[in-house]
């Protein structure tokens, strides 16, 4: 069984001579093989249809009138020619169309994808493609490049949705399977003996190995930055009402003096 990596992983650059290192996260895990097994069964299953169906003694057409009378002719007693034990009659037990998808959970999913890439970064089956050298389609090209990293095949190409010449490139080559890095499954993973990403769908697949997204961690420094809170409207100050006077035909205040009576 293979142990996680102790030294950083290295992928060669398809063409230009040069590797690149591939992160530690999702490259240098070990091999969880119930998990992986798992998360392959749950893709495989979901992508059954599940509209296999067969007919019940109901669905079955005919067999309306009694076969023959009650008693009296030394035969078994029959109410319908579409019995199940009768030839033509409806299916016991038959399978009805279903679904097959059952949950894996989200870490578990994780943990196995990063088991798969791990695995190709141990044995050096992947590499990675550098999509701007195809500026037009050309599959003479993509076949140089796998013939001269000599992995063997299948090849799975992974790849950006917008790195179209490129992957009609690769597309036509026998032994090629060319997926985007978001319909990647861990089966197609195991599946491949080989692996070739473009840097774009290597970020890609990392950040989602280690449950993150490409722009969650570009965004993540402006995000820890925090507002000041602003401060509170103070209330405003109750307005005092004003005092009646006499001018207004209304009695004074109670501190007048009285007039002297002469």
């Amino acid at each position: 069984m293979p142990e996680a990596s102790a030294t950083t992983p290295e992928a060669p650059v398809l063409g230009a001579g040069k590797t690149i290192k591939l992160k530690d996260g999702a490259f240098t895990a070990r091999w969880h093989e119930p998990l992986v097994h798992q998360s392959v069964r749950a893709e495989q299953a979901a992508r059954r249809r599940g509209t296999a169906a067969t007919k019940t003694r109901g669905l079955v057409s005919g067999g309306g009138a009694k076969p023959w009378r009650q008693k009296g002719t030394g035969r078994a007693r029959a109410g319908s020619s579409r019995s199940p034990i009768w030839t033509g009659g409806g299916t016991v037990f038959g399978p009805q169309p279903r679904s097959y998808t059952f949950k894996v959970n989200r870490k578990e999913q994780r943990a196995a994808l990063r088991s798969a890439l791990s695995l190709h970064a141990q044995r050096s089956s992947i590499a990675v493609l550098d999509t701007a050298a195809f500026a037009a389609p050309k599959t003479s090209d993509a076949a140089d490049l796998l013939d001269d990293w000599g992995q063997p095949f299948p090849t799975l190409v992974v790849l950006g949705a917008d790195e179209r010449d490129a992957a009609l490139s690769f597309r036509n080559l026998a032994g090629v399977a060319v997926l985007t890095h978001e319909n990647v499954g861990i089966a197609d993973l195991i599946g491949a003996a080989s692996l070739v990403c473009s840097q774009t769908a290597l970020d890609a697949l990392s950040a989602r190995a280690n449950g993150s997204s490409v722009t969650e961690q570009v965004d993540a420094p402006e995000a820890a930055v925090t507002k000041p809170k602003s401060a509170k409207p103070s209330k405003p100050a109750a307005v005092a009402e004003p005092v009646a006077t006499a001018d207004d035909g209304e009695t004074g205040t109670d501190d007048a003096e009285p007039s002297e009576e002469s």
